[in-house]
């Protein structure tokens, strides 16, 4: 049997770029490998877009399309949306029960998050307990692989100590050892030189149409030490030069060059990139603007998904009652 990964995603907005190279080409090659359940994250989603939740619905649906689009396989694997299967939550609320808050408090992510997340209120109990929802995730289905980046480690972690711990309190091996799948992630910063993410709205986005591409590419923040045509550059620290070596790597020997030796501007660097990164994307643009003309399929997709996991799903949660004397 294949081992099983439970990943997914918050639909809080257009998935970019940073989404493709540190998420998703991944889980592409994963599904031939792995029985994989891929999950719309909604209700997390609803953590930090409690205030306003009106376009949940919306990004739910252009995340699922995404996937599809950058070659996620309804056929291979299970894509569904988090809030259609409840076991979600009564796993959460089982776990709720259990869980010390000092193994909350200490997650890294999430002081990280309140650090930087300053727009919204996230001094919450729903968001202290996210780590607890994320752990009820995985193992519903009791995935004992999940594919993450290393700062995501900590989570998975934290899950095998809550697997272990229910385990140990009401007998028996109903949750699987969990252990994180670390992925190696490019190195892919904002257009602004800042992380990428949806909260500083600096992201080249997948659905983003070629001119958008090139307007956000030439607004790209480069080398500040050079002022003028002549000055030599910094390729090593220049964000463009790094973008070349991950989108047209054929190329980057002769960008370092032009920007080391000022042989060509960063104007022109720049609108060059923007035509490389359109091409790049432009098969994964079309299929996407074909599925969203059809949400029905997209519907249907997401009704089976739903069906299959909450199948699995069941099965544990029946598991688990019978374990903590619940009929």
């Amino acid at each position: 049997m294949k081992n099983r990964i439970l990943s997914g995603m918050r639909p809080t907005g257009p998935l970019h770029l940073g989404h493709l190279f540190g998420a998703l080409d991944n889980w592409v090659n994963l599904q031939d490998k792995y029985d994989s359940f891929f999950m719309v994250a909604d209700w997390h989603a609803m953590m930090s877009e409690y205030e306003d939740p009106s376009k949940l619905s919306k990004f739910t649906i252009e995340c699922a399309c995404d996937w599809i689009a950058c070659g996620i396989d309804p056929e291979k694997s299970t894509v569904f949306v988090q809030s259609h299967v409840k076991e979600h939550l009564e796993l959460y609320m089982v776990f709720s029960n259990f869980v010390p808050l000092g193994w909350l408090e200490r997650c890294p992510t999430y002081k990280e998050q309140l650090r930087e997340i300053t727009t919204r209120e996230l001094h919450t109990y729903a968001f202290l307990g996210y780590p607890v929802l994320q752990a009820a995730d995985i193992l519903i289905y009791k995935a004992d692989t999940v594919p993450v980046g290393k700062d995501q480690a900590p989570h998975i972690e934290l899950t095998d100590d809550i697997a272990a711990k229910f385990n140990s309190l009401y007998g028996g091996n109903i949750f699987p050892s969990v252990k994180p799948l670390l992925t190696k992630i490019p190195k892919l910063l904002g257009i602004d030189g800042r992380k990428m993410s949806k909260s500083y709205n600096n992201f080249i986005a997948l659905g983003d149409s070629e001119e958008t591409i090139k307007k956000k590419c030439s607004a790209m923040f480069t080398d500040p030490e050079r002022i003028k045509l002549s000055d030599k550059g910094h390729p090593d620290k220049c964000n463009v030069c790094a973008y070349y070596n991950l989108f047209k790597k054929e190329y980057a020997p002769t960008v370092y060059d032009y920007c080391l030796n000022a042989k060509a501007g960063c104007t022109e660097c720049k609108k060059n990139l923007g035509a490389i990164i359109s091409d790049y994307l432009v098969d994964v643009r079309h299929k996407r603007e074909a599925l969203l003309k059809d949400k029905d399929k997209i519907y249907s997709i997401l009704e089976k998904g739903a069906v299959k996991a909450r199948k699995v799903a069941s099965e544990t949660m029946s598991e688990v009652k019978k374990a903590i004397g619940l009929t």
